[in-house]
């Protein structure tokens, strides 16, 4: 299996300090305007993905939701987490292209 590059960039934003995760932290860097990139786990509940797809919207914040809940939590060191946001421009530009293209590929 091939290592996944938006995790491993991921959980590099996660040791430079640029990750927030978990649902409160989440919404929290998405209204205070600290947050670059919002993912989403792709398993988590239709209440969650609809809250952060209205939220990210409004206040014009890309938004994807990418791997599942387990392997998003194992990417930035913690158990499961269904949001996370990635709040350096540069390294969410950086995970949004890489998840952009490999949506492409499918």
């Amino acid at each position: 299996m091939r290592p996944d590059k938006a995790l491993q960039m991921i959980g590099m934003a996660q040791r430079a300090g640029k990750v927030k995760s978990g649902g409160f932290m989440t919404e929290n860097s998405v209204k205070d305007g600290s947050a670059a990139l919002v993912i989403v786990a792709a398993d988590a509940s239709d209440n969650t993905r609809k809250q952060f797809l209205n939220m990210c919207g409004y206040y014009k914040v890309p938004v994807r939701s990418y791997s599942d809940m387990e392997t998003l939590g194992h990417s930035i060191g913690k158990e499961f987490r269904a949001s996370l946001a990635v709040t350096d421009e540069g390294l969410a530009a950086k995970i949004l292209g890489i998840i952009d293209e490999k949506e492409e590929v499918l």
